[in-house]
């Protein structure tokens, strides 16, 4: 998925500054995009991973 339909979604789900990584985990399956992509566009865009269910972020 390119980095603008994933911009689309995070906007379309009121994610802009954070984004806690159970809904990260949400928004993968609900649209179908993997979670390294998300994880990928949020640290390319500042956006800030929190409560990492895997201690990653």
């Amino acid at each position: 998925m390119n980095t603008e339909e994933i911009r689309s979604i995070l906007e379309k789900e009121g994610i802009t500054k954070e984004l806690p990584c159970g809904r990260a985990f949400e928004i993968s399956e609900k649209y179908g995009v993997s979670k390294s992509d998300i994880a990928k566009f949020c640290n390319e865009q500042n956006i800030k991973i929190r409560a990492c269910q895997l201690g990653c972020f």
